[in-house]
């Protein structure tokens, strides 16, 4: 699917925020200004968050939760995860059980990403033109938005 601009981007994320269940994970990969965190902001927007959303890169982890939200949303990024052992005090197993979550840089989980997670794949086509790919598993069918 070809996204035109940082808002096309961005409206695919609201429309796949329509969707989203307690446990989901949402792991979109991409080089640096790919439009990971376009999509995160759409993806928070649409479960009713109404403020800033930025990459988490820094904190690693941006909760969303507020009382107008459909459900919380749990922001990752793994951009400066060096061990993987790490990853396992970060809380995420426990987060599924009541959020979904967003994973940027999801290959740092390695083997450890869930089986169960839809994988998006952002790359840039030209300034402002990226082309999304996805692997959407058993769980996802039915349910992925996005054509």
């Amino acid at each position: 699917m070809r996204l035109a601009s940082p808002a096309e981007t961005e409206a695919a994320g609201l429309a796949l925020a329509c969707m989203l269940q307690p446990g989901d994970v949402i792991a979109i990969s991409g080089e640096l200004g790919a439009g990971k965190t376009a999509m995160a902001r759409g993806i928070a927007h649409g479960l009713g968050f109404g403020g800033e959303v930025s990459s988490p890169t820094f904190p690693i982890i941006l909760v969303y939760d507020e009382p107008d939200m459909r459900l919380p949303l749990w922001h990752v990024d793994l951009y400066r995860i060096e061990n993987a052992a790490s990853i396992d005090e970060l809380g995420l197993d426990e987060a599924r059980e009541y959020a979904a979550l967003v994973i940027e840089w999801p290959e740092r989980l390695g083997a450890r990403l869930w089986p169960d997670s839809l994988r998006l794949m952002l790359q840039v086509i030209s300034d402002g033109e990226r082309a999304l790919t996805a692997m959407v598993p058993p769980a996802w069918e039915g349910r992925w938005p996005l054509r």
